[in-house]
């Protein structure tokens, strides 16, 4: 079944493009806003939400594509539909100068609610854990 592609921003209270960068492009990074363990190994991503020694859900992806401060895309392993991925990227607004974040995940039509909570969650947690 064909997903929805969906596509959020949200503006960053940083100037500082390398911190950005390790935020979205990290294990460590990732760890402290999307996932509640991550870890990477040769460009594979693993995504644990959870404790491990409990209930948890835990899932794979491919680096499909990285540039340095500019975006990573990921594939998850599982994916059924061949056009889904998950982007983060980073752009510089000409305004301020400050950076702003902009996703792009897919889901079905009916989890669609559900994905842009889980991605106001994340960002919740993001300026919690980095101020940003």
């Amino acid at each position: 079944m064909k997903k929805q592609k969906i596509e959020i921003e949200h503006t960053l209270k940083s100037t500082s493009a390398n911190i950005i960068w390790n935020i979205i492009s990290t294990e460590g990074g990732l760890r402290r806003w999307i996932a509640d363990n991550v870890k990477e190994d040769k460009g594979q991503f693993t995504f644990v939400w959870g404790e491990e020694w409990g209930h948890h859900e835990k899932r794979t992806a491919t680096t499909v594509e990285r540039v340095r401060l500019s975006h990573l895309r990921l594939r998850w392993d599982d994916e059924v539909d061949p056009e889904a991925y998950l982007e983060l990227r980073m752009s510089r607004t000409e305004v301020t100068g400050g950076y702003v974040l902009h996703i792009v995940d897919y889901a079905l039509a009916e989890d669609v609610e559900s994905l842009l909570d889980i991605w106001e969650q994340n960002f919740s947690q993001l300026r919690r854990n980095t101020g940003l």
